[in-house]
């Protein structure tokens, strides 16, 4: 017994090894179970399939390859024509922008000098009063004129601001 499992594992292990002839093989397999032949022409017949399959599947990888390429050509000509219109379009409101930051400048100045104003009517009643001198109704409608002023100048500041901030792109 134990002859025959070391023979049967020579002759595995020297199969094991040995060049596999496939023609000869197929040819003792069909000699000896002749029905064994159909069932060699169906997996010839279907590895055949399974060949053009794949070969398929590589012309249409190539081709959908070939897709995404030229669709990812497109969306990047299309980016690139939309940067470019809209940066030509929102050049249209460089006017309005330019206006408003003019606006804004005068009025900014304006308002400076209100302050500048006010500050110096402020320092020439608070001069009288320490001098306790009356302060004239006149100056006191002038100071209220210019605290109506300031108060109407830094609204407009603040309005201009808010316009410039919505109209920015």
């Amino acid at each position: 017994m134990r002859r025959l499992i070391s023979l049967f594992l020579l002759v595995a292990a020297l199969a094991g090894c040995a060049p596999v002839d496939r023609e000869k093989l197929t040819a003792e397999a069909v000699a000896k179970d002749p029905e064994f032949g159909a069932v060699l022409d169906k997996r010839r017949e279907i590895a055949s399939r399974i060949q053009t399959y794949s070969r398929e599947l590589a012309v249409r990888r190539t081709e959908v390859e070939k897709k995404i390429a030229q669709l990812h050509k497109d969306l990047v000509d299309s980016a690139a024509s939309v940067r470019g219109k809209s940066e030509e379009i929102k050049k249209r409101m460089d006017p309005d922008h330019v206006r408003l930051q003019r606006s804004l400048a005068e009025t900014v100045n304006g308002l400076r000098m209100k302050r500048e104003q006010r500050s110096s009517l402020g320092k020439q009643i608070a001069l009288l009063i320490k001098s306790s001198k009356e302060v004239s109704p006149e100056m006191l409608k002038q100071a209220e004129e210019l605290n109506r002023d300031l108060a109407a100048l830094k609204e407009r500041v603040r309005l201009l601001k808010i316009e410039l901030l919505l109209i920015k792109l």
